[in-house]
């Protein structure tokens, strides 16, 4: 299962669509973003985590991919 929504994010005042592609697959259960540096991914993992924790949601037991595009902007921030 695929979804896309369209999202934003800004550079200085400035504007820029980012894309997000998540796809819940069969395979081991894992949680994996691309799209963006090292560092960004496990903060952003851990960010994610915590706002379903906090939601009483639960991740399901699949292998879930989020990608981020364009992958050639640097996206970082909450």
């Amino acid at each position: 299962m695929i979804v896309t929504l369209s999202s934003c994010g800004l550079m200085g005042i400035d504007g820029y669509e980012v894309v997000v592609e998540v796809d819940i697959s069969r395979g081991i259960p894992s949680f994996d973003v691309v799209g963006l540096p090292d560092a960004a991914v496990k903060e952003s993992r851990e960010r994610v985590r915590a706002a379903i924790k906090n939601t009483d949601l639960e991740l399901p037991s699949r292998r879930i991919t989020v990608n981020l595009a364009p992958a050639d902007i640097k996206k970082e921030g909450a």
